[in-house]
């Protein structure tokens, strides 16, 4: 009998998790090429608290010159079972700029009401360790409660926080990574790393459009997972937009790509669109027109989107 990969699309590729030894940001780049600068990282969760109630929270890093590294925090929904209550209501939102010259609490503890919920936000950057990009890599804590639940944990350092709710009777509300953008500003080279389900490992992503200054005859568009090549597309002038098919831990994954700006309109901001989306073996169509947050859905699909900038 043939597997799944062949079965569903002779031309879908399979990622496996033990083809790439080693796993950081830079593994699949040369030593003489510069990744652009990922300048926002904005992640969408759905939290639903034990009491069947559930909400959004959408979470933005940012990192500007001016201004440094930013958080902001965004609460929205709330319903706790009408028809389309999810996102009528009012959201509320928390800001923090660590770097603010009138603002320089980089840890400490907000209450705030939202949509009949007390909500408190814990958090501690005093120590958080930055990469190139906005989103902390190690040395911190961001903590939600909503109402008696532990909603959204954050960092690596929130143990000692949680445990002492836990003891005061807090419970752990269910989460779900429902998507995550991620801008990035620079030339045609992107590098970053995703989490396709909440049980699977993280993987190396590299975009790269090359041609231009390398003597090819055409731009050509590579994107690898993991050192593997899981498309390569060749005259990207005529092949501006397509999607492929993929797999990755054993998840289907369409893969669309949207680079028309970067050709046709030099005279706008020149932003390239890359979507990884996983779906359902059983779903027949690629992008299915379905509300995002259905409460019929068990389990939601996870996507991330990569908005590249190519400067002129």
């Amino acid at each position: 009998m043939r597997d799944l990969v062949s079965c569903f699309n002779e031309n879908a590729v399979n990622v496996s998790y033990s083809s790439c030894s080693s796993y950081s940001n830079n593994t699949c780049i040369s030593p003489s090429l510069v990744p652009s600068i990922q300048n926002a990282v904005t992640c969408l969760y759905r939290i639903i608290l034990s009491t069947g109630k559930h909400l959004f929270i959408t979470v933005n890093w940012c990192k500007n010159p001016i201004t440094g590294q930013g958080l902001s925090i965004n609460f929205s929904g709330g319903g706790g079972g009408g028809d389309d209550d999810d996102h009528n209501n009012t959201s509320t939102s928390f800001k923090l700029n660590t770097n603010s010259r009138l603002f320089r609490k980089k840890k400490g503890n907000k209450v705030i009401e939202s949509n009949n919920s007390k909500i408190e936000v814990c958090w501690d950057l005093s120590t958080a360790r930055y990469g190139t990009g906005p989103e902390p890599l190690e040395g911190f804590y961001v903590v939600v409660t909503v109402d008696s639940d532990i909603g959204l944990v954050l960092g690596n350092l929130a143990e000692e926080i949680v445990t002492k709710k836990l003891k005061n009777g807090s419970r752990v509300a269910k989460s779900s990574l429902v998507s995550r953008k991620e801008h990035f500003s620079g030339n045609t080279l992107y590098s970053t790393k995703a989490q396709f389900c909440d049980t699977g490992t993280s993987h190396d992503i590299l975009i790269r459009c090359s041609g231009e200054n390398e003597g090819l005859k055409h731009p050509v568009l590579s994107v690898s997972i993991d050192k593997k090549t899981v498309i390569r597309i060749k005259r990207l002038q005529w092949n501006f937009r397509g999607n492929q098919t993929i797999f990755v831990d054993g998840l289907l994954v369409d893969l669309m790509w949207d680079v028309h700006d970067w050709f046709f309109n030099p005279s706008s901001s020149g932003y390239a669109v890359f979507m990884f989306r996983t779906r359902s073996g059983m779903d027949s169509r690629l992008w299915l027109e379905e509300k995002l947050l259905q409460k019929e859905q068990d389990r939601i699909e996870f996507s991330l989107l990569i908005y590249a900038c190519k400067n002129s």
